[in-house]
């Protein structure tokens, strides 16, 4: 990680202008669960909205509400000052915004705030090409940690990392997605921590999942299990939340299962599956469950074949 000081900033309430007064035009590449969150969130600042996505029908729901959907990401970022790609993976970004040409009409000056998590090695390679290709361009890795709940809301903990010089123009766009910005250094060191972080989610719910199972495999009562958690400091919000889905056999996707191996998968390539061996051994068995077409539930859906497993021994 940079060695730049750490600076965390609560930006919520600071309006929809930068510190000159300027309010930003936006564009937004990507529109699913959280790229369609960030949209709605930066309309209702009152902040010009462009929006694409590759299967159109998404971002022409978006225009209902005000903002204006376009045909190609070309279009969309022409007289964008704040760029956010939110796509799946590296190989989207490079695909659309390299390989597809839309960096070359990005307007001049603009910021390009990579949002979703697609790796530190894709990152640094997108911020490198920006350098050669665009020098005028600001790259920021912007990773967010949140779910489809706190996108929604605008409560999204947004892991910043990038140059000085584009804070300030981002400051209204990040209050309007997010309830916490944390500025880490130089690009790279957003995506570094977003690996971390996804990693003791997925222990924690691994962890809950296999809980759960073992108190059904004990005779334990689920609604016992929630009462002794009750004020307990090991009841962090988010293992409530999922235990709670468990037990209602809830697997509408927050965060898909999918999308968390994904991240698994990077940390492990990342890191080497000798420095996390639990986290490796957690993507091997949430890879069967995706192989098994579970991977659009919810990541709660780590819960499915324990029982089964048990009754085979």
């Amino acid at each position: 990680m940079s060695s730049g000081a750490s600076n965390q900033e609560n930006q919520r309430g600071a309006g929809a202008t930068d510190g000159a007064g300027r309010r930003p035009h936006v564009a937004v590449l990507g529109t699913g669960t959280m790229g369609a969150a960030m949209a709605r969130n930066l309309v209702r600042v009152g902040l010009a909205t462009s929006v694409w996505n590759r299967t159109p029908e998404p971002a022409a729901r978006l225009t209902e509400i005000g903002a204006v959907a376009h045909a190609s990401p070309e279009l969309a970022v022409r007289a964008a000052d704040v760029v956010i790609t939110m796509l799946p993976d590296g190989d989207a970004v490079r695909s659309m915004v390299l390989d597809e040409g839309a960096l070359d009409a990005f307007a001049r000056g603009a910021v390009w705030t990579q949002m979703g998590t697609i790796g530190i090695k894709p990152t640094l390679e997108l911020a490198a090409q920006v350098r050669q290709r665009r020098p005028d361009v600001r790259f920021v890795d912007a990773p967010v940690s949140g779910t489809r709940g706190p996108a929604e809301a605008g409560q999204l903990q947004i892991l910043a990392s990038g140059p000085q010089e584009a804070r300030e123009i981002l400051a209204p766009v990040f209050s309007a997605i997010g309830s916490k910005t944390l500025w880490l250094g130089e690009a790279g060191a957003g995506s570094r921590l977003k690996l971390v972080l996804n990693t003791w989610l997925a222990f924690l719910v691994e962890g809950i999942a296999e809980s759960a199972a073992l108190a059904d495999a004990l005779g334990v009562d689920h609604g016992a299990l929630l009462e002794a958690l009750d004020g307990s400091p090991l009841a962090a919000p988010a293992a409530i939340a999922k235990l709670r889905k468990i037990d209602a056999a809830d697997d509408s996707p927050d965060f898909s299962l999918r999308w968390a191996l994904k991240d698994i998968d990077l940390a492990v390539g990342a890191a080497g599956a000798e420095r996390v061996p639990v986290a490796t051994g957690i993507g091997q068995r949430w890879r069967q469950l995706v192989e098994a077409g579970l991977g659009d539930l919810d990541v709660s859906a780590a819960r499915h074949r324990l029982a089964e497993a048990g009754s085979q021994r």
